[in-house]
């Protein structure tokens, strides 16, 4: 290859692959989904972050996972896990807190967010004083607004977590939907679990359809087997499956993500029919290899 070839073969070819992610969006261009590293819910190894700490983190992280989204930090200091975490490369940009703590002491929940690199804040459930009612739901919206502008005043973003019991009827709306209508937008997102979701009757994208945006990072866990649809009763516990191991289309749910807004996703699982490392290193290699 001659000089003047050589640098048309240079310009030709740096242009071509400058131009692969735009034009190549149906390809496997990356593993994961989008790109966007699967992460794990560490409510999943809740019992094993009890008895060894740094222990579990280095097994979560030497099966794949590159980011990780705590409930709760186990008696650990925060500044120690923020050092543990970078010592495994592990990044966590979204983490669960209750509602006591938001409401009583958001300065200490943005303190500790900003410590561990988050950029999410996400309350898990609301107390049941705010069920079963309108008015408890536009209280619980309020809340949200409330908790919502004071994240962003911290420069982070705001969340909640749905379960199933949100899907539950006030009259001709369903509470999920109240909670959707009376936040805004600007300060409020919103967790999707896809198996709360499911196990309540609806749909995931459906509801991503519906509300364009406003679902910025998924729970991802499968259902092993078809139950009767409900948002009360209690969950089986043989109901959870590994992901990609139960009856929830992720394909499908994946491709309708960006509309919904997605920035993160974790696994989690509350109960396992495995081990529980093997289940999440099932997940994970399910997560990594989907092709969407």
């Amino acid at each position: 290859m001659n000089s003047f070839d050589r640098r048309v073969f240079l310009r030709t070819g740096l242009a071509a692959s400058a131009t692969l992610p735009a034009a190549g969006a149906g390809l496997d261009l990356y593993a994961d989904p989008y790109g966007i590293p699967v992460g794990l819910q560490l409510y999943t190894v809740r019992q094993q972050l009890d008895t060894d700490f740094a222990g579990t983190l280095r097994k979560v992280a030497a099966i794949g996972y590159a980011q990780v989204q705590f409930s709760g930090f186990h008696t650990q200091p925060v500044p120690k896990i923020k050092q543990l975490i970078d010592q495994l490369g592990l990044k966590t940009a979204a983490g669960h807190f209750a509602y006591d703590l938001l409401k009583l002491n958001l300065s200490q929940v943005t303190d500790d967010a900003h410590t561990l690199g988050m950029s999410y804040v996400v309350l898990s459930s609301v107390p049941d004083s705010f069920r079963h009612s309108t008015d408890g739901y536009k209280r619980a919206a309020e809340f949200f607004n409330k908790t919502g502008e004071g994240c962003r005043k911290a420069g982070l973003h705001f969340g909640y977590h749905n379960h199933n019991r949100d899907f539950e009827k006030l009259g001709d709306t369903i509470a999920f939907d109240l909670t959707l209508k009376s936040t805004d937008p600007a300060s409020v997102c919103f967790e999707m679990d896809c198996f709360w979701v499911t196990r309540a009757g609806y749909d995931p994208v459906a509801c991503m359809n519906k509300y364009p945006g406003r679902f910025s990072v998924l729970h991802i866990k499968d259902e092993r087997k078809h139950y009767p649809p409900t948002v009360s009763s209690p969950t089986p516990s043989e109901a959870f499956a590994p992901v990609g191991k139960g009856i929830i289309d992720w394909k499908r749910i994946f491709k309708a993500a960006p509309k919904g807004g997605l920035k993160y996703y974790f696994v989690e699982q509350d109960q396992t029919e495995l081990p529980v490392f093997e289940a999440i290193k099932f997940s994970y290699d399910y997560l990594h290899n989907l092709k969407v």
